[in-house]
C-alpha cells in the first residue's frame, strides 16, 4: 500500500529540517506553514546583566542570534533542537534538557551552578506561556521575559496541502504546536477534514485538534522532533 502524503505545517526555518528527514524515509511531503514569524518590537535588553539565557525553541535562538553577537552566557535549553540551534550559533556552555518547559525549569534550578547569578532571560515567542518564568521564581531565579517574535497565522495553506484535501486522499499533518495546529484549523476552515490524521509533537500541541473534534490523533512520547519522526514511523508501519 502506497504510503499517505504527509502535511508538515512546522514554521521556516525549521521546517526544511523536517522536509530533510522525511525525504531520508522516502516519504512524500507537502510543505504550508501554518504561522509566518516575524521580530517583534521588543528591545534586548542588556546581556551582561544576566548569569544565563533561557531558550525554548529553536527560533528564538536564531532572532536574538540576529540582534547581537554575544555568545558568552550560558544558554539553557528544552530538547535537542533548541540546544542544537544554540551550539550552531555559537553559544557556549549549552545545557540541554529533556521534556517540555517545566522540565526545563526543573532541570535548571537543580543543575543550576553554586554562586552563579541567578537572574536569567527567557527569549521565546510573543504568546509563550510564563510557566518557565513561574516555575523559575519559585526556586529563587529573577527572570526577565523577552517576546523576541510573533507568529501568526499563514496567509492561506499552499496549493498544494489545499489540493491534497480537497481530494479527499489520506494524508498525515504533522503538528509542532497548539498554536500552529489552531491556525491549521482556520486556514482549512470549509473543507473536509476526514481523511486526515495527525501526529502531534505533544498532547498540548493536540489540544486545539481534539476541541475541533479531529480524530486519528497520534502523540509522541516526548515533545520534540525526533519522537515526533518516531510516532510518525510508527504509525506509518501499521498502515
Amino acid at each position: 500500500m502506497t504510503s499517505p502524503k504527509i502535511i508538515v505545517t512546522r514554521s521556516q526555518p525549521g521546517a526544511d529540517q523536517t522536509l530533510r528527514a522525511l525525504k531520508d524515509r522516502q516519504l512524500e511531503a507537502v510543505l504550508s506553514p501554518a504561522l509566518t514569524l516575524s521580530r517583534s518590537d521588543a528591545a534586548v535588553p542588556d546581556l551582561s546583566r544576566y548569569g544565563g539565557i533561557v531558550f525554548t525553541s529553536a527560533n528564538g535562538v536564531r532572532f536574538l542570534s540576529d540582534e547581537t553577537d554575544a555568545r558568552d552566557l550560558p544558554a539553557w535549553c528544552v530538547g535537542p533542537a533548541t540546544a542544537s540551534a544554540a551550539l550552531l550559533e555559537g553559544y557556549s556552555p549549552v545545557h540541554q534538557s529533556s521534556g517540555d518547559g517545566s522540565d526545563l525549569s526543573h532541570y535548571i534550578a537543580h543543575h543550576w551552578p553554586s554562586g552563579t547569578d541567578r537572574r536569567l532571560l527567557h527569549v521565546a515567542n510573543a504568546a509563550a506561556r510564563g510557566n518557565v518564568k513561574t516555575a523559575l521564581e519559585a526556586e529563587g531565579f529573577e527572570v526577565d521575559f523577552l517576546p523576541l517574535y510573533e507568529a501568526s497565522t499563514a496567509p492561506a495553506l499552499a496549493n498544494a496541502a489545499y489540493r491534497l484535501i480537497s481530494t479527499g486522499d489520506p494524508s498525515l499533518v504533522l503538528v509542532h504546536s497548539a498554536k500552529g495546529a489552531r491556525a491549521f484549523l482556520d486556514l482549512c476552515d470549509g473543507l473536509d477534514l476526514s481523511a486526515l490524521s495527525y501526529v502531534a509533537i505533544s498532547e498540548q500541541a493536540a489540544g486545539p485538534l481534539r476541541e475541533d473534534g479531529q480524530k486519528n490523533i497520534a502523540i509522541a512520547p516526548h515533545p520534540d522532533e525526533a519522537h515526533l519522526l518516531e510516532t510518525l514511523d510508527d504509525l506509518l508501519s501499521r498502515i
